[in-house]
């Protein structure tokens, strides 16, 4: 297998450190590298055996799906994306959502298809953490790469520095429907790079809190109309959830401690409502404020083991287990979880994440970038920005599934407001906390999973919340002190 210069590979012979967030093991003595990413399963982003799917056009109303490159071959000439000055009416599209996601993905590139009968789309899902950002990285760089990729807007700070994505110029988005004016404007500051846009929105998955309708309604918490009362500051939600567990003598709130990502999205969600900032704007300094940093773990540690209102041991599929089947009367999740609890059939609702310490949340948006090189070719970049026009004017399909749409003709739409309860917590979209732009930092990067690791144990009871801070902070520093790859 290829490797390009700076990339380390495991014993596995899997490349690592180029771009993906993991930083090598052997740049960070002592530190477990890479942990579990299978969080990745409750969003439907591309878990699975690490084949991707590819779908190609053949009618206006058929796709033919052959079997795409297993991931064991990350060199450049596995890659699918087609050669730099290609002039083939094509969309190479690739992505990390299976799943629910999966499925309404494939509805809405299928009105694409039936519109366009002009461009061919080739779509590959890869798995979703690690694998999907190397191979991403290395087909840019090798020259290969598709028309069109998902990313995470945290990951815009490694990819835009490193010359890695196109800029998009305002004035030609709008001759696609797609220009600025169709966005909120902190989702369109958060598209941009040094002013320069790079990313198109497609959504703002924040985390949410769900509650059971009965479990609620028996414990006192639902106002008469059936909507749960106001909840807000750190005793007064302690307060219903301990009114929950004493409906279902189990859990008050289920979460997932045990997980490598949700303890950073619930202490960034905390620290964000304090008012906490974690790395200097040109990410070259950690500011990690120890006083908001400790009060957001001690309310953490304060939910498992001072008051065991979840269990410290819990892992992601468990969390959302004990909800679904009554043994929680609150989950504090993203809320791609969803269409898991519709189609369980159970009674459940779902409002913005508590007030605790104030009116933030931890969140991260998918979007859609174009690698550097495609513009290139105006033939591969019109088709490029109309497949991303189509997937967006179709976003309604995405919203079923949870995630707030970043279209505004959408997300304005009356029918996304009848959708309920799915459009119940869409005025946070522009007003949560995202992961600083920083090149090891985003949606599984190694920031959100060493951080995980001292969370871990402080919310056990192994150690104390300023030990977890201090660990935390040693952690980010070394981040920070490590070189980016590119």
């Amino acid at each position: 297998m290829t490797v390009p210069d700076g990339v380390t590979v495991d014993q596995a012979g899997k490349p690592q450190g180029l771009l993906t967030g993991l930083v090598s093991a052997a740049t960070m003595p002592g530190r477990e590298s890479e942990r579990s990413l299978e969080r990745g399963k409750g969003m439907g982003e591309g878990f699975g055996n690490g084949v991707g799917r590819r779908v190609r056009r053949v009618s206006r109303r058929r796709f033919l799906y052959g079997a795409g490159a297993a991931l064991g071959g990350l060199a450049l000439s596995s890659c699918s994306g087609a050669p730099l000055g290609g002039s083939g009416r094509i969309v190479h599209f690739w992505n990390l959502f299976g799943g629910g996601d999966g499925a309404r993905l494939t509805d809405m590139q299928s009105n694409f298809v039936d519109s366009n009968p002009g461009i061919e789309l080739e779509s590959t899902t890869l798995t979703w953490g690690a694998p999907y950002y190397t191979k991403l990285s290395m087909s840019t760089v090798g020259g290969r790469p598709p028309e069109v990729a998902v990313m995470h807007q945290t990951r815009l700070g490694a990819y835009a520095p490193a010359g890695l994505l196109e800029a998009l110029d305002p004035d030609m988005l709008a001759e696609y429907d797609i220009g600025p004016d169709k966005f909120l404007p902190e989702v369109l500051e958060s598209a941009k790079f040094e002013g320069e846009i790079f990313t198109v929105p497609l959504d703002t998955h924040p985390q949410v809190m769900f509650y059971n309708t009965d479990i609620a309604k028996k414990a006192g918490l639902l106002d008469p109309n059936g909507e749960l009362k106001p909840i807000e500051g750190p005793d007064a939600v302690i307060e219903a959830f301990k009114k929950a567990k004493e409906v279902t003598k189990e859990q008050g709130v289920s979460f997932a401690p045990a997980d490598a990502a949700v303890p950073w999205r619930i202490f960034y969600t905390l620290y964000g409502q304090l008012g906490g900032e974690v790395l200097s704007p040109d990410a070259k300094e950690v500011i990690l404020d120890q006083e908001k940093a400790e009060t957001a773990v001690e309310y953490m540690v304060e939910l498992t083991v001072g008051e065991e209102l979840t269990s410290a041991n819990q892992d992601y599929p468990a969390a959302v287990a004990q909800f679904q089947s009554g043994n929680a009367g609150f989950h504090w999740n993203g809320e791609w979880e969803v269409t898991t609890f519709e189609d369980a059939g159970m009674p459940f609702s779902i409002v913005p994440f508590p007030n605790i310490f104030g009116n933030r949340v931890q969140a991260d948006r998918h979007t859609f970038v174009i690698p550097k090189g495609v513009a290139k070719d105006r033939r591969r970049m019109d088709a490029a920005l109309t497949f991303v026009s189509s997937m967006m004017k179709n976003s309604f399909i995405w919203a079923q599934g949870g995630h707030i749409p970043a279209y505004r003709p959408i997300l304005e739409s009356q029918r996304y407001k009848d959708l309920t309860p799915q459009s119940n917590y869409a005025g946070v979209a522009d007003n949560v906390v995202l992961d600083p732009n920083a090149w090891f930092s985003g949606s599984g990067s190694d920031m959100e999973t060493q951080a995980a690791i001292p969370l871990q144990q402080a919310m056990a009871g192994g150690i104390k919340p300023k030990e977890a801070v201090d660990t935390m902070r040693a952690s980010m520093q070394e981040l920070v002190d490590t070189p980016s790859p590119l």
